[in-house]
């Protein structure tokens, strides 16, 4: 398969590259400013919005590919297989609430090929009240994002993109608005088996406040890759995330890491070497896709980070665990995918995509 290649001037190439460092030094330094964990804003569209991406428990893939759910979220492999490419996602959330995307892809002459999204989160109506506990109407509330992606193939096997997403918080009469890039760099080997990319996410700052109390973005620096086996019917996929962050633990008042014995007031702590190995493994995504005659596609993910923060005490449950299954047609994919977030709480993600 012929990969699409958009190659400018060598005076191009150094301004988009020097435009990428700029973006991730200033979101370094944008993320340094708040070091309390939890109090960052937007936080809602860090969750997956396609079924084959949540499927496997992934923030974005890093595979080429002609399906539009990975240049969608990952600019640097968006090609001219996509084009002409639309796509739907509907995802039920808890009573009321709804999630949903909508995405298409068109390659320009002398440009290349860019994708258009437009991505919600609904989070049903509410009553209001006054000072006097009087119902006085009911009110909406959700948060809304754009995206416009384009990539660039610098040759056959590198290539770079952006998604540009400018995002509205609405909450009954209260609004913000935030100005947020995505920046990502992708190698793809010549047999197309394996694929590496990475990624900065959320790059940018809020224009207008809640409160005007500006609170940061979540800024995420994180790289995936993807291997075939030449010979195997499945896909392999690994993400390390939160690599600008090392600490992502947090005391668990039901797992403390310090006990003292009531009876003899001994204390037993932690090994140290035990507190290493679960802080690294928080940051680790695994998934796996099975291809059952290039039509059917079964998937699997796990994110130990997310067991850990969300399983209940001495229980075992699926926070975590994703599961999923796709069909796929000359004209149509289809993508149904579950995801666990918690103990009584699964997301159900369907998405549809059409080639016109």
């Amino acid at each position: 398969m012929k990969i699409d290649i958009f190659i400018g001037n060598r005076k191009l190439w150094r301004i988009v590259l020097c435009a990428i460092i700029f973006n991730f030094q200033f979101s370094i330094f944008n993320s340094a400013k708040a070091q309390v964990a939890g109090l960052s804003t937007l936080t809602v569209f860090d969750l997956s919005s396609t079924g084959r991406t949540a499927g496997m428990g992934m923030d974005y893939l890093s595979l080429y590919s002609n399906d539009l759910s990975v240049g969608i979220d990952n600019p640097s492999l968006l090609h001219k297989g996509m084009a002409g490419q639309a796509m739907l996602s509907i995802i039920p959330m808890f009573e009321g609430s709804n999630m949903g995307s909508l995405t298409y892809a068109h390659r320009f002459n002398h440009v290349g090929t860019m994708a258009f999204g437009f991505h919600f989160v609904n989070y049903g109506r509410f009553h209001r009240y006054d000072e006097e506990e009087t119902r006085d109407g009911d009110f909406g509330a959700g948060d809304y994002s754009l995206t416009v992606g384009w990539g660039m193939w610098l040759d056959s096997n590198f290539s770079v993109g952006v998604n540009f997403k400018p995002v509205l918080s609405q909450y009954e009469q209260y609004s913000a608005f935030a100005l947020v890039f995505d920046v990502a760099g992708s190698y793809v080997s010549d047999s197309r088996q394996f694929a590496a990319t990475l990624m900065a996410r959320n790059i940018g700052a809020q224009i207008a406040t809640f409160d005007q109390t500006v609170e940061r973005l979540p800024f995420e620096l994180s790289a995936e890759l993807s291997y075939k086996l030449k010979r195997a019917p499945f896909r392999l996929f690994f993400a390390a995330t939160e690599l600008q962050k090392w600490n992502l633990r947090y005391e668990d008042p039901l797992y403390p890491t310090t006990q003292t014995d009531p009876f003899t007031g001994e204390v037993t702590k932690e090994h140290w070497a035990v507190g290493v190995m679960d802080n690294l493994l928080r940051h680790t995504l695994f998934g796996v896709e099975l291809n059952i005659g290039k039509v059917l596609f079964a998937r699997v993910g796990y994110s130990y980070r997310q067991n850990a923060e969300m399983r209940g005490f001495d229980a075992f449950n699926l926070s975590g665990f994703s599961f999923g299954a796709g069909l796929h047609t000359k004209k149509f994919d289809f993508s149904y995918s579950r995801r666990d977030y918690h103990l009584v709480q699964a997301l159900n993600y369907f998405t549809l995509s059409y080639r016109f």
